[in-house]
């Protein structure tokens, strides 16, 4: 009996073509929005999915000051950095981020959940985040990638 092979097909630089997808994310969660973008992101939505490469697509994030948090981590959650200084730590409220820049919010949680190495950080670099509906990447023609809000 002969062996018939079939070859793995693996994404790579010569073979993707990035989509664009745009998400308003209006009144959806934030961890359930950014983990559907971090998949697009890393390109898991796609049959060529290839873990060692950057086969994913760009994504535009609209309405980005309307996306909610469940229970209480308006007040809870906190943002913290250092500086790398004694002393130099600072936290911020989820409700002040918001009121500040709400586009870190979405462009945090997002990076979180995107590889922590080189091809984490290239990936990062496909995710634009506005707080309105308008966005200046009309001409990329994206389509509209489908956030589900939580039912009730």
């Amino acid at each position: 009996m002969r062996h018939l092979s079939y070859k793995t097909k693996f994404a790579n630089k010569q073979t993707h073509v990035a989509e664009w997808f745009v998400v308003d994310v209006e009144g959806i969660t934030v961890g359930r929005a950014c983990s559907k973008i971090a998949s697009v992101l890393r390109g898991k939505h796609k049959a060529t999915y290839t873990p060692h490469a950057d086969a994913g697509d760009n994504v535009i994030v609209l309405n980005a000051d309307k996306v909610t948090f469940s229970g209480n981590k308006w007040e809870d959650k906190k943002y913290i950095t250092y500086s790398g200084y004694p002393g130099g730590q600072k936290s911020e409220a989820a409700k002040d981020l918001m009121a500040r820049a709400p586009e870190k919010v979405i462009e945090r949680a997002v990076k979180g959940m995107l590889p922590k190495n080189r091809l984490g950080r290239k990936m990062y670099k496909k995710l634009f985040v506005y707080t309105g509906t308008e966005h200046p990447h009309a001409a990329q023609k994206p389509t509209v990638l489908n956030v589900q809000k939580q039912s009730k």
